[in-house]
């Protein structure tokens, strides 16, 4: 093999190398510079998108193997440079595919988008939805996770995010565009990845905001944070129908939505609402997920700690159906503790089993094209 020809395949191996958090080639993004081969030995120089690129190792790591696993090659020099302003701006107008700054889940988009709701707190909704989000990526689809809760964020605990010192990590930005991170095969995004502690030891600051900027918030996540092409995106919902659940059917008229209950009627008569409101500007209610519901004892007995028949209920109101019922588990809330959702950690858990039962019934559906604009233009 000549220099240039082993040059090519360097450039060819590099190029293939996937940046992890677009995750799109490096020939693509524009990341790749020179390239020569001299003696076996491969100088390859890259572009990093911003400086201080938190997956600079990573692909630092990663153009070194692919370059040396190319025949003849026995060293490699890696020059690892920054894009200039223009460079990135041409990057995220590629990323936007040409568009203006627009969000894209809205009327006509391919992705399906789920609204996951509860009439009240401590029904286990933002439980459930982590593990929904991981179940489905484990199927192999593209999944993104947006944490609309803001008052009372969970996502990136549940979702295994917080490191031992309580710090969730920022996504990186690419001028106004953000990359969200990823657990678990889901990209996530929540308002507890912008917020700091003054000490290690306190919590995370608390958020007090009212309509307009909890508004500008679910906006911003939907349109400046980089999902890519999604085969689905969850939203955690905070609970009731406040102004968050009226901002989402305002922007996302189109969406699903999930409704989440316990076997209790005092959380089965107002998830009823939730369902109600999501209808009246337009949403489709796809089910029900009744949470917590009755337990198998060791002697085959049941233990029904919060009722029966809150789910169906909720379900007959709505005219809908009981996707799931995920019995009460203690794997399932340690599991949500420990950041490790019970779908990974213990997928034979009952409450396990259900929600996988669950992400099958999801994945199943597909995303329905009728009146839908197809990027397709004739010649």
């Amino acid at each position: 093999m000549t220099e240039t020809d082993a040059a090519a395949a360097v450039r060819s191996a590099v190029g293939a190398v996937v940046d992890p958090e677009l995750r799109r080639p490096l020939s693509e993004l524009d990341m790749l510079r020179d390239v020569s081969v001299d003696g076996g030995v491969a100088r390859v120089g890259i572009v990093l998108t911003i400086v201080g690129c938190p997956a600079a190792d990573r692909i630092s790591s990663d153009v070194r193997a692919a370059a040396a696993s190319v025949d003849g090659i026995s060293d490699v020099e890696l020059e690892v440079g920054v894009m200039s302003p223009a460079e990135r701006a041409a990057l995220t107008e590629r990323l936007r595919g040409g568009r203006a700054r627009v969000m894209p889940f809205g009327p006509g988009t391919l992705t399906r988008v789920i609204a996951v709701t509860s009439g009240k707190g401590g029904v286990g909704k933002s439980t459930v939805t982590a593990n929904l989000a991981v179940s489905l990526a484990a199927r192999g689809l593209s999944v993104g996770l947006v944490d609309a809760d803001v008052h009372g964020f969970s996502i990136p605990a549940l979702m295994g995010l917080v490191d031992d010192s309580g710090a969730v990590p920022q996504p990186t930005r690419i001028d106004d565009l953000m990359l969200p991170p990823v657990a678990h095969g889901v990209k996530v995004i929540s308002i507890g990845m912008f917020l700091r502690r003054s000490t290690g030891d306190e919590p995370l600051g608390a958020v007090a905001w009212r309509g307009p900027m909890l508004h500008r918030t679910v906006q911003q996540f939907l349109t400046d944070v980089y999902f890519g092409d999604l085969d689905v995106l969850l939203l955690d919902m905070p609970p009731g129908t406040g102004d968050v659940a009226i901002s989402v059917g305002q922007l996302l008229p189109n969406a699903d939505v999930l409704v989440v209950t316990t076997p209790q009627a005092a959380a089965s008569d107002v998830a009823v609402r939730s369902g109600l409101v999501a209808r009246q500007t337009g949403q489709r209610v796809v089910g029900v997920v009744e949470n917590m519901g009755p337990l198998v004892m060791p002697d085959g007995s049941t233990l029904a700690l919060f009722g029966e028949g809150g789910g169906a209920d909720v379900a007959a109101a709505l005219d809908t159906s009981v996707l799931a019922s995920v019995p009460l588990s203690a794997a399932l809330r340690a599991d949500g503790d420990a950041g490790t959702p019970v779908v990974v950690a213990d997928p034979a858990d009952p409450a396990a089993v259900a929600i996988a039962r669950l992400a099958e019934r999801i994945a199943a559906e597909p995303r329905g094209l009728a009146g839908k604009a197809l990027p397709v233009r004739p010649n």
